[in-house]
């Protein structure tokens, strides 16, 4: 088949196109026909050796894809010709894909492959932020950094639907003006205005009672200027690149919480929400509630300029590689 290796560990995250060793199916796992592969951050950190997840060289890079089974290990739940997505821990930027049982969901027959990429990371992580970490209720603030990106934007459509209003921060006016599509009721051009006084001015001094942040850094610290009372601060990324060190005072003198999410260990440590959310998730895109925003679609020979365009802000919502 074809793909993606990294032979080496390089500066530049060189990677190699051409033939690679087929996949093959064992134990509960199978093999997918690959007909979209999500583009991540963390891929262009896994490239560089800079990712808390360093596989063996060499290596294929991707997480997730979507696609249908061809093949089935013997203790396998599914069958070729099932359409499933999968979380992967690497091998996605390739023809066909090996797939574990603990990041495989099978997918309705009406799921578009295209839009089910979506669904292994962006959309149950920004569910789990805002339901599970947040505790998000109607009537409730909730400002999402980052809202034309991958999880941002399916966090302004979740919190919407479950009756928050949403202020939306990203960067020039054709990103603030997706995010008012996809149903923000307020933007912040980052670029352009000022954060904390924005956010300040638009909720008359009160601030607001969630941020989702997918940026991390110096984002994350004037976050936390930006909370209301009790207000809950979910990090579910650091796409900017560094790592937030928090002044603690501020959670203290706002009585606010900062939490993690981290949706990759839910398999293992809360397999009871799983199912659940993602026949949420399904119910929720038959009814319109949601829709995967995926413009930006390159083929798979071209995985290079996604990781480039993706790590130069200029792309948005879910990037997708197809063979």
């Amino acid at each position: 088949m074809r793909g993606w290796r990294v032979h080496e560990i390089t500066e530049d995250g060189a990677m190699v196109f051409g033939d690679c060793p087929d996949p093959r199916a064992t134990g509960d796992g199978c093999v997918v026909k690959v007909a979209a592969a999500g583009v991540n951050f963390l891929d262009t950190l896994m490239i560089r050796g800079r990712y808390q997840v360093k596989p063996p060289l060499p290596f294929t890079p991707g997480i997730e894809v979507a696609g249908t089974v061809v093949e089935a290990g013997p203790d396998s739940l599914f069958r070729p010709g099932d359409r499933m997505c999968a979380l992967l821990d690497h091998g996605g930027f390739a023809d066909h894909a090996a797939v574990p049982a603990l990041g495989a969901q099978k997918l309705p027959d009406d799921f578009p492959l295209r839009e089910a990429v979506a669904l292994p990371v962006i959309y149950p992580t920004a569910h789990l932020a805002l339901r599970h970490r947040a505790g998000l209720k109607a009537g409730e603030t909730v400002l999402v950094h980052a809202g034309a990106g991958g999880v941002g934007s399916a966090a302004i459509q979740l919190a919407r639907h479950w009756g928050a209003r949403v202020i939306a921060t990203a960067g020039g006016p054709q990103k603030t003006a997706l995010c008012r599509d996809l149903g923000a009721d307020e933007t912040i051009d980052y670029a352009a205005e000022p954060l904390v006084e924005r956010v300040r001015e638009l909720t008359a001094g009160r601030g607001v009672d969630v941020i989702v942040d997918p940026v991390g850094g110096n984002v994350a610290v004037d976050s936390l200027r930006c909370l209301a009372w009790g207000g809950r601060l979910v990090i579910v990324g650091f796409a900017g690149g560094a790592v937030a060190d928090l002044p603690s005072n501020r959670l203290l003198l706002k009585n606010a919480a900062a939490m993690g999410v981290y949706w990759g260990a839910y398999r293992q440590h809360h397999p009871e929400l799983v199912s659940a959310m993602f026949d949420e998730l399904f119910a929720l895109r038959r009814t319109g509630a949601i829709a995967p925003l995926i413009r930006d679609v390159f083929p798979l020979e071209q995985a290079p300029a996604a990781l480039e365009a993706l790590a130069g802000r200029r792309t948005v919502g879910k990037v997708v590689l197809e063979p």
